[in-house]
């Protein structure tokens, strides 16, 4: 045994065959953590010295993954440490890295499961890689407001090209096998229990003088053989494109271009130390930070619901009372997912548009190549469609997701509850109506709970699993273990009117329609709310949820939370929706909607839209006394306080569920970390006080006793005092 530590080991057979083997203790990945990366600097050097008895050296995995990337919870430290220490610590690692590539015999990666990120740039050190037809490689540091950093921005160029490797690293996207291999990033795939006889196979080769892996070595080290018109015209063309879809405040993809710009020709040696000067300026931004943030709150969350799911009960079947868009889409995703499911309605149509939904996203999958229409009929064949309840009588959740109205949802969960057996869930998927009103139709209550999906169901990650005042554990605990078996991030939240999102959003768009009868041009606020980092302005927004659908919601959180949710004056959404102006629904709403060549609906300006705004406003102010500022500020304001209020009202149990319920819910922009973390940035004593100057416009200005005493202070919701 050369080296035997904690992370890793080294161990040398009588053929002079070494393998660096990782497998990290009392983990259940192996990870590029501070250990790991300090074992595999004693590694290195320990076979720098036995290297005469070394003839080759494959590097495998003990773990069902080859390694999932850095420890990001241990290297948060480094992004606080000054420049020149933060660039001596990435240095070390290439070090390490470099020394592997140039040790004087031939070197082959072994890669099962996943290969991401640090856990990706290893084996890009190595000679010859080889997965299996499970695994997948990537670099998906951009997702995180970084960029590679241990060589992957020079070394992948070199072997598959600037072209694929600008899309690799600026996607974030992990590769398939197929993929991997046709590019280059690999040398073989082979089935699991192949790899490492294939691995060996192939440092055979290398031994043996079939493979000239000096010549691939120096491919690596080498800059690229581009001539600086090819150089450019690649650049170009690829900073159009990927700046164009990171848009203005993602600052990453463009440090990480203008980096591998300048190193693309420079020697390994020279190019290691622009990189890790480029990577600590992206990992120094608030936006880094940001996500950074996000991934820990995901992290976090998930092993809370995880942990939360050890009460649960199997779900064998699922049923969903409602078909249609959204019961289609919630039958496609149970089943996509492997929970066979029971899709009822009353009517042969709307059963039919439901499996029409289902079909067409699968549909989308097969075209894609990401699975056989073979695999479609099995998924399709779990699908159930049915117009009696008898069919329901054997499932284990019932997802109720019928129009948004209280007598026909308690009717419909009442002739469910006779129906199910006295074990079953029923989930009702009511986005604002109480879970302890509607349970209060049921025998048994403490089996009902509300289910949330955000439309449309595929694309949108969050569930809110919602908890009436006699829900019981194992209720939730199972509804949660139903939502993660969905591929879904759910979030407990306790019942209110709206739940978390709702209620939280509802107050957003009063904030507009106030903004509006007050004068303000409602393209204008598109814009700035746009500027902001939202993927669509307020005015946008209604149009696409409905304008009939943003009225009723308003009055339901009105009679909810009066005190500053009912407005005292009819709004231009509300004039609309009487007017059969429904948004994208009727063609018509705030813009004008025309279908493209790909069904989809197109915006544009409406200027009776714009006529019928400006008639209902009573203000004297003109637009133009609008600033952004103003806009942002009323805006943002009305949002950020009451996500304050629903973490005083013990709504959602932490920070870290507020701000990522709106992020997966209803797309806070990532970049500035959640409402929370916004408010963060700003500072809780400034935040106090902007609410205070809009004051007058009513109780959602005021600032909850939470944030007040916080202010005191200067306190943060993450990282305690600022």
């Amino acid at each position: 045994m050369i080296f035997e530590g904690k992370c890793l080991s080294v161990d040398v057979n009588t053929d002079g065959i070494a393998e660096m083997k990782f497998d990290l203790q009392d983990a259940s990945v192996n990870t590029m953590g501070l250990a790991t990366v300090a074992e595999l600097s004693k590694a290195v050097a320990a076979m720098t010295i036995q290297a005469s008895k070394i003839k080759g050296l494959i590097l495998t995995s003990a773990k069902k993954d080859f390694m999932v990337g850095a420890n990001i919870f241990e290297f948060l430290g480094y992004f606080e440490l000054p420049d020149d220490e933060f660039e001596e610590n990435l240095l070390d690692v290439h070090k390490a890295f470099a020394t592997i590539e140039d040790f004087p015999f031939p070197t082959v990666c072994a890669m099962n499961g996943m290969a991401l990120g640090g856990g990706f740039e290893l084996p890009l050190a190595c000679d010859y890689r080889v997965i299996t037809t499970k695994s997948k490689v990537g670099l998906p540091e951009i997702s995180l407001g970084i960029f590679p950093g241990w060589g992957g921005s020079f070394r992948l160029p070199r072997l598959i090209g600037m072209d694929n490797a600008l899309e690799w690293i600026a996607t974030a996207k992990p590769k398939r096998p197929d993929e991997a291999l046709k590019k280059g990033a690999v040398d073989a795939v082979v089935d699991p229990d192949m790899l490492k006889e294939a691995a060996l196979t192939l440092l055979q080769r290398c031994m043996d003088g079939e493979l000239d892996y000096e010549a691939r070595r120096d491919e690596k080290r080498n800059g690229i053989l581009l001539d600086d018109i090819e150089m450019l015209m690649s650049f170009t063309t690829a900073k159009g494109m990927i700046l164009g879809k990171a848009g203005p405040h993602y600052p990453a993809p463009k440090i990480a271009l203008d980096v591998i710009q300048k190193i693309a020709k420079l020697h390994r040696d020279e190019a290691m130390v622009i990189e890790v000067k480029g990577f600590v300026k992206a990992a120094k931004t608030d936006v880094a930070a940001n996500l950074v943030g996000l991934f820990l709150n995901d992290q976090m969350l998930n092993k809370q619901a995880r942990k939360l799911t050890k009460t649960a009960s199997k779900v064998n079947i699922a049923s969903v009372i409602g078909a249609g868009v959204m019961g289609g889409g919630v039958a496609y995703q149970s089943a996509l997912k492997g929970t066979p499911i029971v899709m009822k309605d009353i009517n042969e149509e709307a059963l039919q548009l439901g499996f029409a939904e289902a079909k067409k996203l699968l549909m989308k999958r097969v075209k894609k190549g990401i699975m056989t229409g073979d695999q479609m009929a099995d998924i399709l064949t779990s699908i159930n469609g049915t117009l009696t309840y008898g069919d329901v009588a054997g499932t284990d959740i019932v997802i109720e997701a019928v129009v948004e109205n209280v007598n026909v949802k308690k009717t419909v969960l009442a002739e469910l509850e006779d129906v199910v057996s006295e074990d079953a869930i029923l989930a009702s998927n009511t986005s604002t109506i109480s879970i302890t009103e509607l349970a209060k139709a049921t025998k048994k209550p403490e089996r009902v709970c509300g289910m949330h999906f955000f439309n449309p169901v595929p694309l949108m990650p969050l569930v809110e699993v919602i908890r009436g005042e006699k829900t019981s554990d194992e209720t939730i605990a199972t509804t949660v273990a139903y939502a993660l078996a969905m591929g879904k991030k759910p979030i407990v939240v306790n019942d209110c009117p709206g739940f978390m999102v709702n209620r939280v959003l509802f107050p957003y768009l009063a904030a507009f329609d106030k903004l509006v009868h007050d004068g303000a041009d409602f393209l204008h606020i598109d814009k700035v709310m746009e500027g902001f980092g939202w993927p669509m302005g307020p005015a946008y927004l209604i149009d696409v949820v409905g304008t009939d659908v943003a009225v009723h919601g308003a009055a339901v959180m009105s009679e909810g939370f009066p005190d500053r949710m009912k407005p005292d004056f009819s709004g231009a959404t509300e004039a609309f929706y009487k007017m059969g102006r429904l948004g994208q629904k009727s063609g018509s709403g705030y813009y004008q909607y025309q279908n493209d060549k790909r069904g989809r609906p197109k915006k544009s300006i409406d200027e009776e839209a714009i006529k019928l705004v400006n008639e209902s406003s009573t203000s004297k102010r003109s637009a133009d006394d609008f600033s952004d500022e103003e806009i942002l500020e009323r805006m943002m304001l009305s949002l950020c306080l009451e996500v304050v209020r629903c973490l005083e009202d013990d709504i959602v149990d932490s920070p870290e569920s507020a701000d990522m319920s709106l992020i997966w819910g209803i797309g806070f922009p990532p970049f500035r970390g959640g409402a929370l973390r916004y408010i963060d940035s700003i500072g809780s004593k400034a935040f106090v006080a902007m609410a205070e100057k809009y004051s007058d416009l009513g109780g959602a200005y005021v600032v909850p006793k939470l944030l007040a005493d916080m202010a005191a202070k200067d306190a943060k919701f993450f990282g305690g005092e600022a």
